[in-house]
């Protein structure tokens, strides 16, 4: 159906809500836990659900009042404590405050260039297990018909965010899944065991929401690919060579930390979400800015042949022209 909207005029609300894929993933994820909530009887109740929303709010809220940090932020900060609440497990309502609070605190004080380095929610989890006893990780806890479903949901982010990251996602997941074969090859044991250590909804949201993080992986692909096959080799050294749990969380937030020698040695266009910048507009070498200037009259290139004076018509009516700088 037609419509009589100007060229240049601004999309509708409905349209740009859809741009943003950090939509897309707190209805997943909110779906994902209601779903355990209310059938699955997942080990996280209302009430803790509850502290871990409301204290990751609070500390973006805290954050961006305290460094001055623009308007409050709330998207990030709802992705963040809903993947606490599928994720981190602990006994007491303080540690899961403290977990909110760290997990968001990660963004404003753990910073370089610009960029976050960790993963807020990687860095919150792996800081808290590792300073207390008293947080762990559960990652199967869905049932192979949950999986199956947020797998589906999964692979349809990946669509509606038009695969800003995808790269990255399907090159952890293809290399952790061949080296979890080669393993079960080397061993003798059955593919039954290899594909059922990869339906873990934990896994799952590790691939798709935690490493996937357009804000802290490097900014080229050839960049992302090598920084995934690097997660999933750590992962499987620290779950089968160390013989600790959750080995992947562990070989992520330490890969972070070689993000930025990652973007020195591939460079690439930052990532900015969404409606933050004009898609097409290249950035500059800092990546924060965009500065348009007047296209010199002397790189305008007129067709063969043509008369001096309509040359000259052709360069004026263009000299007033704007076009990124390259």
């Amino acid at each position: 159906m037609a419509t009589n909207r100007a060229p240049n005029q601004p999309l509708p609300a409905p349209a740009r809500w859809g741009r943003d894929p950090r939509h897309y993933q707190i209805v997943i994820l909110a779906t994902l836990l209601l779903y355990g909530l209310l059938r699955l009887d997942l080990e996280i109740r209302p009430a803790q659900a509850a502290i871990l929303l409301a204290a990751s709010l609070a500390a973006q809220w805290f954050w961006t009042r305290a460094l001055g940090r623009g308007p409050f932020e709330p998207r990030s900060a709802l992705i963040s404590g809903l993947s606490l609440c599928l994720l981190l497990r602990t006994a007491s309502p303080v540690l899961a405050a403290a977990a909110a609070f760290v997990t968001i605190s990660s963004k404003f004080l753990v910073r370089f260039r610009g960029k976050h380095v960790f993963n807020p929610t990687n860095f919150g989890i792996v800081v808290m297990i590792l300073a207390t006893g008293s947080v762990w990780v559960s990652p199967g806890q869905w049932g192979a018909g949950a999986w199956f479903g947020f797998l589906l949901a999964c692979l349809g982010g990946v669509v509606v965010s038009r695969a800003a990251r995808a790269d990255v996602t399907f090159a952890f997941l293809g290399s952790y899944a061949g080296l979890l074969v080669l393993r079960a090859l080397r061993l003798g044991d059955p593919l039954a065991i290899p594909l059922h250590q990869l339906q873990s909804g934990a896994l799952l949201i590790f691939a798709f929401l935690m490493i996937s993080d357009p804000k802290t992986t490097p900014d080229s692909r050839s960049g992302r690919i090598l920084f995934a096959v690097l997660v999933a080799l750590g992962g499987y050294f620290v779950q089968f060579g160390l013989y600790r749990p959750n080995g992947v969380l562990y070989s992520l937030a330490f890969f972070c930390c070689l993000v930025p020698v990652i973007d020195r040695l591939l460079p690439g266009r930052p990532y900015a979400w969404p409606g933050r910048r004009s898609p097409s507009a290249p950035v500059d070498r800092g990546g924060s800015h965009e500065t348009l200037v007047p296209v010199p009259v002397a790189v305008r290139v007129s067709r063969a042949g043509a008369a001096p004076r309509f040359r000259l018509l052709r360069l004026l009516r263009g000299a007033g022209r704007c076009a990124p700088v390259q």
